[in-house]
């Protein structure tokens, strides 16, 4: 598969990071070119609207995902294992492309509603194999999205015993003896 050019990248990653850090209403076609360092004319010569700028951002969440997906099937800890352990992955390129596609989803944009629906069935496709049925896979995302929850709040920095480590490496292998 071949990458798109690199200046194209940076205005996503600059739609990206301005739909994160201010919203929806504040990703304007001028701010986004504020961000990349490129002229309106740069910007509009790889995305020429704004709904061009979210399309884009919704491929790249589904590539990401994909590619997520594939390496959690490779993992030589096994499938289960390796899902719950990536759901602590805040600040990666897919934790920071799903966040920025929630703000589009928050905002009524039914395009990224369903774009994170596809994501969230890859991951069920690539689980259901691993687990025992349907109540176990249910489980098993629940976790995840604890997991991730706790990290993107970082309640690992409150008082009482840290999701990491040996504590993780046990809540993991917990699931994984529940659910498969």
């Amino acid at each position: 598969m071949s990458r798109p050019p690199l200046a194209r990248e940076a205005v996503l990653d600059a739609f990206t990071k301005i739909l994160v850090d201010e919203g929806e209403r504040a990703a304007t076609m001028d701010a986004t070119a504020r961000g990349a360092g490129v002229s309106k004319g740069g910007l509009l010569y790889h995305f020429n609207s704004k709904s061009a700028l979210e399309a884009a951002l919704v491929e790249r969440l589904e590539r990401l995902a994909q590619e997520d997906v594939d390496e959690i099937e490779k993992s030589a800890e096994g499938v289960v294992a390796a899902h719950l352990r990536s759901s602590q992955n805040t600040g990666s390129p897919l934790d920071v492309t799903i966040l920025a596609v929630s703000r589009l989803a928050q905002n009524g944009n039914d395009t990224a509603s369903a774009s994170l629906r596809r994501v969230r069935e890859l991951w069920e496709e690539s689980l259901r194999a691993h687990t025992r049925d349907e109540t176990a896979l249910q489980m098993v995302l629940l976790v995840s999205d604890g997991l991730y929850f706790n990290a993107v709040l970082d309640l690992n920095a409150l008082p009482g015993p840290a999701l990491e480590g040996p504590a993780l490496d046990a809540l993991i292998d917990a699931v994984v003896a529940a659910t498969t």
